[in-house]
């Protein structure tokens, strides 16, 4: 489909990038934007050659949450049904997607654009960039996915720290606390985003869809069910090409070719 709000390019190396293209006003989400990113996940999905996405913004900003513009007005805009009509079907895309969502946090990601990074399964940033749980400084709460993800990454006691002062986080911070994977100078966001991405790109995609499904389910569950949930994942994976693959380049002591599994 034709995008206006986002940038979708597929590259010869498997991997599917996703640019946020609002950058006038930091890539805030309004009506169409939130649509086109749903059709693009789905795409990549439902493409068997993007074996990766990377999420991205244009500009300064990674995304700036909620277009305020659309909620001026008391009586014309619920938040509630926004939620459930936009922002909550593509959180749930992002973690249904059985391909590794890698974040090249390029800027500031605040409120439901926070939630937004936080959702990928790996995040690479720029050392300008920022993270901020933008909504009690308007007086809401965190949405989007923020309070089911933050928690489960610093703590429930730092989340409230971090959700109720709403002070901005910076990429160093982020990093001490867990929530990005890497941070490097902005110069050098586009190789360390694209060396990860390319990792993750000629992986067994099996196994990584099997494990991010798994990593999921297994953080609400208890130990005796998260023990069943490996035993039947894992029986998933042993009867794929890639695990035989694997299992030949183990024995010829060789690197496995994954991508010809």
């Amino acid at each position: 489909m034709p995008y206006t709000s986002l940038l979708y390019e597929i590259r010869p190396s498997g991997v599917a990038v996703i640019t946020l293209n609002r950058p006038a006003v930091f890539n805030a989400f309004d009506l169409t934007l939130s649509r086109e990113l749903l059709a693009a996940l789905a795409a990549a999905g439902a493409d068997e050659a993007v074996r990766v996405v990377v999420l991205t913004g244009a500009g300064r900003a990674f995304c700036a949450g909620q277009d305020l513009q659309e909620a001026q007005q008391p009586g014309t805009f619920s938040f509630k049904e926004v939620l459930e009509t936009r922002y909550n079907p593509i959180i749930r895309a992002m973690r249904a997607l059985p391909k590794p969502i890698v974040g090249r946090l390029n800027g500031v990601a605040a409120g439901a654009g926070c939630s937004l990074a936080l959702a990928c399964d790996a995040l690479v940033a720029s050392r300008a960039a920022s993270l901020v749980q933008a909504f009690i400084n308007i007086g809401l709460v965190p949405d989007s996915g923020s309070a089911y993800f933050l928690p489960r990454l610093v703590g429930r006691l730092k989340a409230f720290e971090i959700c109720a002062l709403g002070d901005k986080i910076s990429a160093d911070e982020a990093l001490r606390l867990g929530l990005v994977n890497a941070v490097v100078e902005p110069e050098q966001l586009d190789a360390a985003t694209d060396a990860l991405a390319a990792r993750y790109a000629t992986g067994p995609a099996r196994a990584l869809g099997l494990l991010k499904h798994l990593l999921d389910e297994a953080a609400a569950v208890t130990l005796p069910e998260a023990l069943v949930l490996e035993a039947e994942a894992q029986e998933q994976a042993g009867g794929s090409a890639e695990y035989r693959e694997g299992l030949r380049a183990f024995l010829e002591k060789r690197r496995p070719d994954f991508l010809r599994a």
